[in-house]
C-alpha cells in the first residue's frame, strides 16, 4: 500500500484509503502478523495545509479543486468520513477510471494531500458495421454517441442492451451487438469505437399449438391477431415475423374474439414460446374459455334527454343476442371512427360534451347477463370561442365561411368534423394535418373552445411542358392560381408572387406546335357577393387546328389555308343547397361556341367550310361528400349528373331539314363511288358542305352525363389506408330532330389516357387504360377515323395504397380493373358489351406541378382500329395534370 516519493519528513508518499480501506487493512495485519510502518494515527485531527490534484489531462486542476469541497485551513479527520465522501462523490461522476488520496506531507498538525486521477477516455470516432448506411446516423443519434462523450461500462453496456432490444422488437430475436474501443493515437486520451452488429434473419412464426380450444374454430382465433401470423408460403401482405409489442396487442385481440361469441370469461392462462430453430418459433396458448353468455335485460339509466327507445335503436343490442363485449363497447363509444354512430356521438352531437356513458352488469343469472347503461349527461355545452392558426396565406373569411362550428352554438362532434372535410375539400391546407383542438372546457360553466391548427399547402400550379407530337415540337404552358384574390390585382405588396388569399381560381392555359394553338382563361369566385356559397364562373378559349401538307422536299409543313377553329365563352352559377341535403349543389351555366371552317376538308367532320353556332344551357346536380382530401380521399362518395342543352331551333323553322339530309346523304353515296382523282368530286363535296351547313348553321342537341365515385377504407387509417375507389359513368348524346340527325361534335371518345391536350369540338375524352386513346371509338366507314360515340359506358374499380402524403409531394400506388365501350346510337347500346383492362400505376401530387403519374394496363379485348389484332396487351399511359 505504499509509493514511494521525495519527502521531507522520511522520503515516502503514503497511500490514504478511505476509512473502510483502513480498517480492513487493519484486520489483515492483525491476522497475518504483517509488521508496516503506518506514519499516520486512526482517526487524528490535522488542518489540511494543501491539496494538489494530479494525472489530468482535459480538466482544470482548480475546477476539480472546487468539486471535492476541501479547502486549506479546514479541519479533516484522516483517515475518516470526509475523504470517503469525496471519493464517492467523484466516482458518482463517471468520469474517471481511478481515485487516490496520498499524503505528501506531515508538518506538526498540517496535512499535506495529493489527489491522483486517471481520467476515463472520450469517444473519438464510432464506427458501425452490420447496418445500412442510411441507418447508421439514426443509431448514432438514438444511442447519443458523440464525440467528446466518456466511455464508461455502462455506456457501453447500455448501447448493446439498446442495440439488442431494438433489432429483437423488430423481429431479431437472435440480433447480437459487439462493442469494442481501441486508443485514438490521433487524440489525447481518446478512444474509437466499433459496434458490429449481427441481425441474423427475423424469427418467423412456424406455428401456434392452442390448447382449450373447443368452442371457437383455431383458425377465427388465429384471424383476429392482426400482425401475428404463421408462416405460410401463400401469405404476403401480412409477415409471419415475431415482434413482441404486436405480440402482445394481438393476445388481446385473440380474447376479444372471444368475447365477441359470448365467452366473456375466456383468457389466456399461458403463452409459451418454443424455439424450433435459429430462425423459427412456435408458439403454445392454453386457453381457459369458459361459458357462454348471453345479453338480458338492458336498462338506461339517467337519461332525459334521449327517451329508452331512442338510446335502444342507437345500441342495436336486444336481450337474448349473444353477449358481445367488443360490440358493447363501440355501441356505446367507438375510438376508431371520428363519425361513429354511437351513443356516445349521439349525445356530443347534441351538446352534451361532458356526457359520460358506462355500461355496469348488474346481475347474471345462469347464462344470461343483465345490463344497466349508466348515464351521466352533464350540463350541455356551447362554444365559446372558435378559432383558426396556421393560415399564413389564406385570409381568415375564407376559412371561417367554411366553418360549422361558430361561436355560441351548441357543440357538435359532427359539426367539427363537417368543418374538416370542408377544409380539406378548399385543397389550401394539408389535408393529413388539419386537427381541432379542444381547448379550455368547463364543465360547470358548459363551455368549450375549439381552435382549428391548419398547415398552408401549395395551391398554385404550373404546367411547362414541351415534346414531339403531330409532326412538329408541342409546347404547353399552364398557370393555375387556386387560392387568388382578385381584389389585390393592382396592390403591388400583394405580389407574392401573385396577389393570394381570397380563394378564388384564375387559371391560364397557352399551347402551340406549328399544327394547332389553344388558348383558354378560366376564372371562379367560390362565394359571389362573400354571403352565400354561390360559384361564380366564367371561362374564354379558342382553339385553332391547321391542315397539313407535303413541301417539295417531302416534309410535313402546316397549311394555314386549311383551318378550322372554336371561339368559346361560358358563364355559370353553382350554389349550394340544403335539401335533400347540404352535399348537393346545382349549377346553371350558358356557353356559346363559334366553329368555323375554312378549307378544311381531312373527314374528320361533315364539312370543311362554313359556320356552325352552338348556345348552350348546362344543367348539374352534384352531391360531393368525399371526406380525407382531394388527393387521396378514404371515404364518401361523389356523385354527379349534367343535362346539356341547345334551344329546339327546327321547332320554330320552315326548312324541310328531312330533305337536306336525304340530299346530303345522296351526294355522300355519289362520292363513295367516285374514284379519287375523279374532277366531279370536287363539286359534289362543294354541294353537300352547302347542305351540311345549312343543316348545322345552329347546332341542336341534348347531352346527359352520369359519374358516380365512392370511396371506402378497406384496412388501415390515415397514411395507411387502403382504399377501393369504384366509379362509373354513361354518357349520351340524342337530337330532338330526328331529320336533322346526331351533331358531328360534342361526342364520346373513349380509350387511353383520358387527355385531350386539345378538344377540338366539345369531344369528351374517356380515359379506359389498357388501350390506345380513342381506340375504343366507333370510326367512319369511309375514312376510317373515330367519328365518336354517341353513347358510352364505364365502370372501374380502383385500389390505392398511399407511400406518402406529406405537404410537399404525396405519392400513392394503385391497381385497377376497368372496362367501358362506346357505341354508335342508343339500338346499339349493351352496358355490359364492354372492353375490359387491368393493370398497375403511381401517382404523384407535389403542388407546384399538379398530379403526374404513370399506369401500365393490359387490355384483354380487340379495339376498334385493330379489331383482327387480337387483345390489346400492354400498353403505358402517363398521366399529368388529370382529375383525381
Amino acid at each position: 500500500m505504499e509509493k514511494l516519493a521525495n519527502n521531507s519528513s522520511n522520503g515516502k508518499k503514503i497511500f490514504l484509503p478511505s476509512k473502510l480501506t483502513f480498517t480492513l487493512l487493519l484486520f489483515f495485519i492483525t491476522l497475518f502478523g504483517i509488521a508496516q510502518e503506518i506514519s499516520y494515527q486512526d482517526g487524528k485531527r490535522y488542518i489540511l495545509g494543501g491539496l494538489e490534484v494530479t494525472g489530468l489531462q482535459s480538466y482544470n486542476e482548480q475546477t476539480v479543486k472546487t468539486y471535492t469541497g476541501l479547502r486549506v485551513g479546514q479541519p479533516i479527520t484522516l483517515p475518516g468520513e470526509q475523504i470517503s465522501e469525496v471519493i464517492n462523490k467523484l466516482w458518482g461522476l463517471e468520469l474517471f477510471t481511478d481515485i487516490e488520496f496520498y499524503i505528501t506531507n506531515i508538518e506538526g498538525d498540517k496535512v499535506f494531500l495529493e489527489l491522483n486521477i486517471i481520467e476515463r477516455p472520450t469517444l473519438s470516432k464510432v464506427t458501425i458495421y452490420g447496418e445500412k448506411k442510411r441507418k447508421i446516423q439514426g443509431i448514432i443519434d438514438d444511442t447519443d454517441l458523440k464525440k467528446g462523450k466518456k466511455i464508461t461500462e455502462s455506456l457501453i453496456a447500455n448501447t448493446k442492451n439498446f442495440l439488442e432490444n431494438k433489432y429483437k422488437k423488430q423481429g431479431y430475436l437472435n440480433a447480437k451487438a459487439t462493442i469494442v474501443t481501441a486508443k485514438d493515437t490521433s487524440g489525447t486520451n481518446s478512444e474509437n469505437m466499433v459496434i458490429n452488429i449481427k441481425k441474423g434473419d427475423r424469427v418467423k412464426i412456424r406455428n401456434f399449438i392452442l390448447e382449450g380450444t373447443e368452442q371457437i374454430k383455431d383458425a377465427k382465433l388465429l384471424g383476429a391477431m392482426k400482425k401475428t401470423k404463421e408462416k405460410r408460403f401463400y401469405r404476403f401482405w401480412k409477415k409471419s415475423k415475431f415482434i413482441e409489442e404486436d405480440y402482445e396487442n394481438d393476445l388481446d385481440l385473440f380474447v376479444d374474439k372471444y368475447a365477441e361469441n359470448g365467452f366473456r370469461d375466456a383468457r389466456i392462462v399461458s403463452d409459451s414460446i418454443i424455439k424450433v430453430d435459429e430462425n423459427n418459433i412456435d408458439i403454445k396458448l392454453k386457453v381457459e374459455e369458459g361459458n357462454k353468455y348471453y345479453f338480458g335485460d338492458i336498462n338506461f339509466v339517467g337519461n332525459t334527454v334521449y327517451p329508452d327507445r331512442a338510446l335502444q335503436r342507437a345500441l342495436g343490442i336486444k336481450k337474448g343476442d349473444v353477449y358481445n363485449g367488443v360490440e358493447l363497447r363501440k355501441r356505446i363509444q367507438d375510438d376508431s371512427k371520428p363519425d361513429a354512430e354511437d351513443i356516445s356521438s349521439l349525445y356530443q352531437n347534441y351538446g352534451y360534451l361532458f356526457s359520460s356513458i358506462n355500461p355496469v352488469e348488474v346481475s347474471a343469472e345462469n347464462d344470461t347477463i343483465n345490463f344497466e347503461i349508466r348515464i351521466i349527461e352533464g350540463k350541455e355545452t356551447f362554444l365559446d370561442h372558435v378559432t383558426v392558426k396556421g393560415n399564413d396565406r389564406t385570409n381568415d373569411h375564407v376559412i371561417y365561411r367554411e366553418l360549422r362550428t361558430r361561436p355560441g352554438q351548441k357543440y357538435s362532434k359532427a359539426d367539427i368534423i363537417r368543418t374538416i372535410r370542408e377544409l380539406q375539400q378548399l385543397g389550401f391546407f394539408d389535408a393529413e394535418q388539419i386537427s381541432p383542438d379542444i381547448q379550455n372546457p368547463d364543465p360547470n360553466a358548459g363551455t368549450v373552445d375549439v381552435n382549428y391548427n391548419l398547415v398552408e399547402s401549395g395551391s398554385s400550379q404550373i404546367q411547362l411542358q414541351g415534346g414531339y407530337g403531330g409532326g412538329g415540337f408541342i409546347g404547353t404552358l399552364g398557370l393555375s392560381f387556386n387560392n387568388f384574390s382578385i381584389q389585390n390585382l393592382f396592390k403591388k405588396e400583394a405580389y407574392k408572387p401573385v396577389p393570394m388569399g381570397d380563394g378564388q381560381t384564375f387559371a391560364l392555359q397557352l399551347q402551340a406546335s406549328r399544327t394547332f394553338r389553344v388558348y383558354s382563361l378560366n376564372f371562379a369566385e367560390p362565394w359571389l357577393g362573400g354571403k352565400k356559397p354561390v360559384r361564380f364562373n366564367l371561362s374564354f378559349s379558342r382553339t385553332q387546328q391547321f391542315g397539313i401538307t407535303r413541301d417539295d422536299r417531302g416534309r410535313f409543313q402546316p397549311n394555314k389555308d386549311q383551318q378550322f377553329s372554336i371561339t368559346g365563352v361560358s358563364a355559370g352559377l353553382a350554389k349550394r343547397v340544403q335539401w335533400p341535403d347540404d352535399f348537393f349543389t346545382i349549377s346553371h351555366s350558358l356557353g356559346y361556341q363559334l366553329y368555323d371552317f375554312k378549307n378544311y376538308n381531312i373527314g374528320l367532320f361533315s364539312f370543311g367550310n362554313g359556320k356552325a353556332n352552338s348556345f348552350t344551357y348546362t344543367l348539374g346536380i352534384a352531391r360531393n361528400a368525399v371526406s380525407g382530401g382531394r388527393i387521396f380521399p378514404r371515404g364518401g362518395s361523389n356523385f354527379e349528373i349534367t343535362a346539356k342543352l341547345t334551344p329546339p331551333y327546327s321547332l320554330f323553322s320552315d326548312k324541310d331539314y328531312k330533305s337536306i339530309r336525304e340530299e346530303s346523304d345522296s351526294l355522300l353515296e355519289e362520292l363513295s363511288a367516285l374514284p379519287v382523282n375523279d374532277p366531279e368530286r370536287a363539286e359534289l363535296n362543294s354541294q353537300r358542305e352547302v347542305l351540311e351547313e345549312e343543316r348545322f348553321k345552329w347546332l341542336e342537341y341534348y347531352k346527359v352525363k352520369f359519374r358516380g365515385d365512392w370511396y371506402t377504407t378497406l384496412a388501415g387509417s390515415g397514411d395507411k389506408s387502403l382504399v377501393l375507389r369504384t366509379n362509373a359513368e354513361l354518357g349520351f348524346l340524342g337530337s330532338y330532330n330526328t331529320d336533322i340527325g346526331n351533331v358531328p361534335f360534342e361526342r364520346f371518345f373513349v380509350g387511353g389516357d383520358g387527355l385531350g391536350n386539345f378538344t377540338l369540338d366539345g369531344r369528351d375524352i374517356v380515359q379506359l387504360r389498357g388501350y390506345n386513346n380513342q381506340a375504343l371509338t366507333p370510326t367512319d366507314p369511309l375514312t376510317g377515323r373515330a367519328e365518336g360515340g354517341i353513347v358510352y359506358n364505364k365502370y372501374s374499380l380502383e385500389l390505392r395504397y398511399p407511400l406518402t402524403l406529406k405537404p410537399s409531394a404525396s405519392i400513392y400506388m394503385l391497381s385497377f380493373l376497368e372496362g367501358g365501350n362506346a357505341f354508335n346510337n342508343f339500338q346499339e347500346f349493351n352496358p355490359f358489351e364492354i372492353r375490359r383492362s387491368a393493370g398497375v400505376g403511381l401517382r404523384i401530387f407535389m403542388p407546384a406541378f399538379g398530379l403526374l403519374g404513370i399506369d401500365f394496363g393490359y387490355g384483354f379485348d380487340p379495339d376498334y382500329v385493330n379489331p383482327n389484332a387480337g387483345r390489346s396487351g400492354w400498353q403505358t399511359h402517363f398521366i399529368i395534370g388529370q382529375q383525381f
